[in-house]
């Protein structure tokens, strides 16, 4: 059988105007984390920048089986961080992975390979 499982990846840089330290750094990204996850059922993970109090950079993974839904939901979320957020994105790059079957040789337990299935930068500044 063959696996049509599509992982959609979007990481984006940005620069936060109104964090002045790390703790209201901290501040903006749990908002945004939980405002992605709740409002698009994503997995959201900071990336780098950790030091750095005005930059972020944040992976948000959705996962489906149909490659036009994951590249649907990505250009949401896209939109999400250049239109309703306190932040000025600077890049930010999405793709599309496909989950190939694993071979005769492989471990039943590393489920395949994952490969690129399209790969988009969204903006660069």
């Amino acid at each position: 059988m063959k696996s049509r499982t599509k992982i959609g990846l979007l990481r984006v840089y940005f620069h936060i105007d109104e964090a002045q330290s790390l703790k209201q750094k901290r501040q903006v990204m749990r908002s945004i984390k939980d405002r992605l996850s709740n409002q698009f059922n994503v997995a959201v993970a900071e990336i780098g920048s950790n030091d750095l109090w005005q930059a972020g950079e944040l992976a948000v993974v959705t996962v489906a089986n149909e490659h036009q839904f994951v590249d649907s939901m990505l250009q949401k979320i896209n939109n999400f961080f250049e239109e309703e957020l306190p932040i000025r994105v600077i890049e930010g790059r999405m793709e599309i992975l496909r989950k190939v079957a694993s071979t005769g040789g492989r471990s039943a337990k590393s489920g395949g390979l994952i490969l690129p299935d399209y790969c988009s930068s969204c903006r660069h500044l």
